[in-house]
């Protein structure tokens, strides 16, 4: 009898100790790096007594609001350039910073509020190393009188974050 009890309990023992499975890890460490390309530009305007916007889209429309006037003087407008090298397949969030105030050549302030992308998010990368994935980002300029946003140029820096996910 006490044979056949340790008997049952090796089987048993064979039938609990079966390898375990699971996920293996991803072929390399997966991370992202984000080049700035280009800039946002807006090109050149000009306005009258009330101000109002104008906007850049990330497909590269300029459009304004209010009394400002687009003017095609040689200036570009564009929108912000990122190349994204990731993984084929990554899954990425972008999320914009806070508006940014951008200061003039001759005094006056512009609020940038970032505008959405061309890829939208969250996002896929797409392209094999060593090519990129490209994303363009748009903004809006909210401008003022020509008393409080004087005839210059403007320059800021603005935040966008890229997160992996």
């Amino acid at each position: 009898m006490k044979g056949f009890v340790y008997t049952i309990l090796f089987i048993s023992g064979l039938l609990v100790c079966r390898p375990a499975k699971g996920q293996q890890p991803p072929p390399r460490p997966i991370s992202i790096f984000v080049n700035p390309a280009q800039g946002l530009r807006f090109g050149a305007f000009t306005l009258g007594t009330t101000g109002g916007t104008v906007a850049v889209a990330s497909s590269g429309a300029r459009t304004s609001t209010g009394d400002v006037v687009l003017l095609q003087l040689g200036y570009t407008f564009a929108p912000a350039i990122f190349e994204v090298d990731a993984n084929p397949g990554t899954l990425i969030q972008i999320v914009n910073g806070p508006a940014a105030v951008l200061t003039g050549s001759n005094g006056g302030t512009l609020l940038l509020t970032i505008g959405s992308s061309s890829t939208g998010t969250p996002f896929i990368a797409t392209a094999t190393p060593p090519a990129r994935t490209l994303v363009r980002i748009g903004g809006t300029l909210t401008v003022g009188n020509l008393l409080s946003n004087p005839a210059g140029q403007y320059s800021g820096t603005f935040n966008v974050t890229f997160i992996q996910e």
